[in-house]
């Protein structure tokens, strides 16, 4: 069996009522503070961490039924862990059913070689924003920085940036049409915005150029987006 089938197996072996269960109990025992429980769950803890038949593998021992007293245990359970639960949850079903390569910050793109070489060669899922870019020209440098912010929160999105003189193509890319966004995927272009910051307002930020890039839909879905803004509100 591949790996990619073991793994799809172990996810959906964990999906199931008993699973669920089992899973759950297993996170909630190893998120408590067992420094500052009492004696008697302590002692509860250490039992169930290690069942006392000694022919019972751990196995069978997560799948026995729950006594009364786990269960007294493991109700006590704080918003703040059953949120970390579902954010743990949810992240492991996105990483499953994630596919393609991930990356990390803002690509430099020295030549205009590079350029084509990202946008022919990059997975055919991965969607490429390319800014092209001069030293100088009102919004580049901003925009920059809210690329790098992007990267962070889009890690599935392949950001670039290509200094307009390094393409080899400056005379196309005259001060007046920068910055340029460029929206590729599988080697097609699905955006092309000149001077794009003549859509946004006089002084943006990373939220802004998101929105901007939303409104055509060429941004994908955060993975856990709900989870932690619920989280975050909950803390306010």
């Amino acid at each position: 069996m591949s790996d990619r089938l073991l793994e799809m197996e172990e996810f959906a072996t964990k999906t199931g009522p008993k699973g669920v269960i089992n899973d759950w109990r297993r996170f909630k025992l190893e998120s408590m503070d067992q420094e500052n429980l009492a004696p008697a769950k302590k002692e509860l803890l250490r039992q169930m961490s290690t069942p006392g038949k000694p022919k019972e593998d751990g196995k069978s021992a997560l799948n026995r039924k729950m006594s009364v007293q786990e269960y007294e245990l493991l109700k006590e359970e704080d918003e703040g862990c059953l949120k970390k639960y579902r954010k743990r949850c949810m992240q492991e079903m996105h990483d499953k059913l994630s596919f393609g390569p991930r990356f990390e910050g803002v690509h430099e793109l020295d030549s205009g070689e590079a350029f084509l070489e990202v946008i022919e060669k990059e997975h055919y899922s991965t969607v490429v924003v390319v800014h092209i870019y001069k030293v100088g020209v009102k919004g580049c440098e901003e925009l920059n920085n809210c690329l790098d912010c992007l990267a962070l929160e889009y890690p599935s999105v392949k950001f670039c940036r290509i200094d307009a003189v390094s393409s080899g193509a400056a005379e196309r890319f005259s001060d007046e049409v920068l910055p340029t966004l460029l929206v590729y995927k599988a080697g097609d272009l699905l955006g092309n915005f000149l001077a794009c910051t003549q859509h946004l307002t006089g002084e943006f930020f990373a939220t802004d150029v998101e929105a901007f890039l939303n409104s055509y839909g060429l941004l994908p879905e955060k993975g856990l987006a709900g989870v932690e803004d619920e989280e975050e509100n909950d803390v306010e």
